[in-house]
């Protein structure tokens, strides 16, 4: 991710599902000690939103932008990608597909607003289940639990953060405490969706145009925990399987995060142009990694003996063979070489000194 920003050769959405990729993290070892993220290392050229304010002000971290959804931007294929950890059947599905049609864009607060004599009332005039509606309430009343979730937005949060995208800025979104699987699940499909479709927009104005102007930046998409999104039984209504089989026509593509990759659906496996491959045990997982790759069970033993956390396998489109390298340390010459060094971190403190010292200066 240094290296795409140090090249500009693309914009950078990143969920950050542990807060680790923005401001710091915790370097390995036994040693207690933290490593810069990348806001640290491309001060002007990062932008971090958070879903959860008060945790990440609690690490220190005072520019981080605030980021809210709402019950109005969600659509029925977000709550059928978290179907599962909703505990949600078919017929819960069905529901919200029927109210959806009644009640449009508002349809979750109009149903979390609801009497059991409302419902009632619904189900005999529109035909639907009365317990499949109820349930369906019942568990959608965990949404109230997100902290970023709101009935509705007054800024549209989805719109700025394209704007800083077409920007050339790179995008951090950090979750905090907002990690669970339900609420990085909800929040990243229906962000990207979105940005998704602003994109396709954006290339078909491209390609009718012609226009260099009209040229869309392209972005690549980091996420954590990939084969939740691209599991075989829900990869075709997710966005993300969605832009894996469209292999970057629109100029979006996809930086995957796996530590089971035997997870992810094999026909979006197959479409990953370039893999980085640190050492893999599970019989299941090194077969995934060889998915679509031409002489790939001889390729097994290389994977095998890889040092650990020190070696990578490196094969597809970035490379004209398979190649093992040598991981770089993420260390104090590492900032020096790819960051932006001449830069350092001013408290609140010693801006407001500075300012006073301005003022002084031109007699105010």
């Amino acid at each position: 991710l240094s290296g795409i920003i140090r090249k500009g050769a693309a914009v950078n959405l990143i969920f950050d599902m542990h807060s680790e990729y923005g401001w710091e993290a915790m370097a390995e070892g036994k040693q207690v000690n933290t490593v810069k993220g990348l806001k640290q290392l491309f001060p002007e050229r990062v932008e971090l939103w958070t879903l959860d304010p008060e945790a990440t002000k609690r690490r220190g971290v005072r520019d981080a932008r605030e980021l809210y959804l709402s019950y109005n931007q969600i659509e029925v294929e977000d709550i059928g990608l978290v179907q599962r950890e909703l505990n949600l059947s078919e017929a819960s599905i069905d529901s919200a597909n029927i109210l959806r049609s009644e009640f449009g864009k508002s349809w979750i607060a109009q149903l979390l607003e609801m009497t059991n004599e409302d419902i009632q009332t619904f189900c005999d005039e529109k035909r639907g289940h009365k317990g499949s509606i109820m349930s369906l309430q019942r568990k959608l009343l965990r949404l109230d639990n997100l902290k970023y979730m709101q009935t509705k937005n007054t800024n549209n949060y989805i719109e700025e953060i394209l704007e800083s995208l077409d920007a050339g800025k790179h995008v951090i979104i950090e979750f905090g405490s907002q990690s669970n699987m339900l609420s990085y699940m909800l929040a990243a499909n229906m962000i990207t969706r979105r940005i998704h479709n602003s994109y396709v927009r954006k290339a078909d104005k491209f390609l009718s145009s012609k226009n260099p102007s009209d040229r869309p930046q392209p972005l690549v998409i980091t996420i954590e925990e990939a084969h939740r999104f691209l599991d075989p039984a829900i990869v075709r209504s997710t966005i993300f399987g969605t832009i894996a089989r469209e292999m970057r026509k629109y100029f979006v593509t996809l930086l995957v995060v796996d530590q089971r990759p035997s997870g992810i659906d094999a026909e979006v496996m197959s479409q990953i142009g370039t893999r980085i491959t640190a050492l893999l045990n599970d019989d299941k997982d090194i077969d995934s990694i060889f998915t679509g790759v031409s002489g790939g069970h001889s390729l097994r033993s290389v994977l095998a003996k890889l040092d650990s956390k020190q070696q990578a396998l490196v094969l597809g489109h970035a490379v004209p063979m398979p190649v093992v390298i040598q991981t770089r340390a993420y260390d104090q010459t590492f900032y020096q070489e790819i960051g932006d060094t001449d830069w350092r971190y001013v408290s609140d403190e010693e801006l407001y000194e500075a300012a006073q010292v301005a003022l002084d200066d031109i007699g105010f």
